[in-house]
């Protein structure tokens, strides 16, 4: 890259700031390690649960239905937030609030209120349903031992997977925002996800036309994330700017774009992506669509072992879909595969 020292610089900046995210986590949710802290709350959310709740929360860890992940509004498998009693949405809260940043956390909770919002503006607020969201529990959460868990509904899936004295791992993690910006009503001009776009959008303007020419590879965006809800990410290649190519000014936008998404994980796994990130031997970021506010755009953000892909078309260019891939070990990776071969095939 162009400048390593200012690379860790930036990075070590960055960890201040991830100090500063896991701050706002709730009271208590700090207590312990990272692996010990999320289990404990897994199994707290579990013990308030009687045989038929968790007859639907439950999985086995090797069940194809951990794959199944989406972000439109449709019928999923899980224990619904509208069928919780009161303690276990606090539990199920409080292990969301256990598996996330501060930020992170408040990201997901701004979504699942612009449902609400949603339902208000369309007219019809019996069609969107802000008690809409799963938890799915897969495996048993002990600490040490390998298991994983989601909390999914319209424009959220989060993913989570520990698999076993090993810093959690996170991915896929999609968040979408509709409206982007509310247009009317006490919330008017609310974004939920405006520092995605305003970081992009910072970095994409600041180039030269020559760096510009590279990054745009498409006059018009895509009218979603090219990834979708598949189950492994795949790009035939890398396409757009490299870091490489950037300045050093550059170079921090672009750290702090990446750093928005690293942000909204639990502190030791952002701590420990962003010393993968630094190891990278190169990252794109690509643009496609015009760089003016109001239209339709796409970005993306691509190294070896992590993608990120945000997308505003939809809805007159008011409708986000972002996504963070872990391209290593999304739903746990090999490490989980290491799990299933080493003689624990029907977890």
């Amino acid at each position: 890259m162009r400048s390593k020292g200012l690379q860790a610089l930036v990075i070590a900046a960055l960890f201040i700031a991830l100090g500063a995210l896991s701050a706002l986590q709730a009271p208590g949710s700090r207590a312990g390690t990272g692996e010990d802290r999320i289990a404990g709350a897994a199994g707290a959310f579990l013990g308030t649960l009687d045989d038929a709740a968790r007859e639907k929360a439950v999985y086995g860890l090797s069940d194809n239905e951990r794959f199944d992940w989406h972000f439109v509004p449709r019928s999923r498998n899980g224990l619904a937030l509208r069928d919780m009693t009161l303690e276990q949405r606090t539990a199920a809260h409080t292990l969301l609030q256990a598996t996330m940043s501060g930020q992170g956390y408040l990201k997901a909770a701004a979504v699942i209120e612009l449902e609400r919002i949603l339902g208000l503006l369309e007219g019809r607020p019996e069609r969107r349903d802000p008690e809409g969201y799963f938890v799915t529990i897969f495996g048993a959460p002990l600490s040490g031992q390998p298991w994983a868990w989601r909390f999914e509904g319209h424009h959220l899936s989060l993913n989570f997977s520990s698999p076993g004295n090993e810093l959690t791992i996170t991915g896929p993690a999609f968040f979408g925002a509709n409206p982007a910006r509310v247009p009317s009503g006490p919330k008017a001009g609310w974004r939920a996800l405006g520092r995605e776009e305003d970081l992009g959008r910072a970095l994409v303007t600041s180039l030269s036309s020559e760096q510009l020419s590279k990054t745009v590879i498409a006059a018009e965006a895509p009218r979603d994330i090219i990834t979708a809800n598949d189950r492994e990410a795949r790009l035939e290649g890398f396409e757009g700017l490299p870091m490489s190519a950037m300045t050093d000014a550059q170079q921090a936008m672009l750290l702090a774009l990446i750093h928005e998404y690293v942000g909204n994980m639990e502190e030791s796994s952002a701590r420990a992506w962003m010393v993968r990130i630094g190891e990278e031997p190169e990252i794109h970021f690509a643009w496609a669509g015009p760089v003016e506010p109001g239209n339709g755009h796409y970005y993306r953000v691509h190294g070896s072992s992590f993608l990120i892909e945000y997308d505003n078309t939809q809805n007159d260019a008011n409708h986000v879909h972002s996504v963070w891939r872990d391209l290593e070990n999304d739903f746990g990776g090999d490490a989980l595969a290491r799990h299933y071969t080493d003689g624990h095939p029907h977890d």
